[in-house]
């Protein structure tokens, strides 16, 4: 399979299933995780399905180590996020570094967690770094390139960090603006690695 197809992906389904596997996440509804990661490992990596499955369990998995606070299980994460990479290397023929790729992807979740967390007054710039980092080793491109992207995940994230101190109200409207920043923010990732 010739790896541009991992970089031409649905900026709308993309954002809409991220948005539900955040909403998911944060109510502890690990089925509908699931099901969201499904629909992002299908969108955003175009495996075929037996890998999708996969890779979908894995994030999930991935996601449910690291979620207790404070005792979670980087490690764990970091191991079972390697796998998952390892999966989407092998499909598109990707020679990024796994080890790196895994330990990107955990340190960006590190960054939001203290942000949303222990420091919630100091911005978002770390966490466009981060995100920036992960997007530039995965897609072989300078963080520059790939910034206004992880912006605009990095302010979804701030939506939604609002809408779980507010109670994680399913019917909130805070839902459909973290949606729309996450479609911005896919469509800008497409626009600066897609072929």
């Amino acid at each position: 399979m010739h790896h541009g197809v991992m970089r031409n992906f649905d900026p709308v389904r993309l954002g809409t299933y991220e948005t539900d596997a955040w909403v998911g996440y944060y109510r502890r509804r690990w089925v509908a995780v699931l099901r969201a990661s499904l629909g992002m490992v299908r969108t955003g990596y175009r495996m075929p399905w037996p890998r999708t499955i996969h890779g979908a369990w894995l994030v999930l998995r991935a996601n449910q180590v690291w979620a207790p606070y404070p005792d979670n299980d980087p490690d764990a994460a970091r191991r079972l996020m390697r796998r998952f990479y390892g999966l989407v290397a092998r499909t598109h023929k990707e020679t990024f570094d796994l080890d790196e790729a895994a330990r990107l992807e955990v340190q960006w979740w590190r960054v939001h967690r203290y942000l949303q967390r222990e420091s919630p007054d100091s911005g978002l710039e770390p966490l466009v770094d981060a995100l920036s980092a992960v997007y530039s080793h995965v897609y072989s491109v300078t963080p520059d390139t790939v910034r206004q992207a992880a912006a605009h995940r990095a302010k979804a994230a701030a939506i939604s960090d609002a809408w779980v101190a507010a109670g994680c109200d399913p019917q909130s409207p805070a839902i459909a603006a973290e949606r729309e920043e996450l479609i911005k923010g896919y469509a800008s990732l497409r626009a600066a690695v897609g072929s």
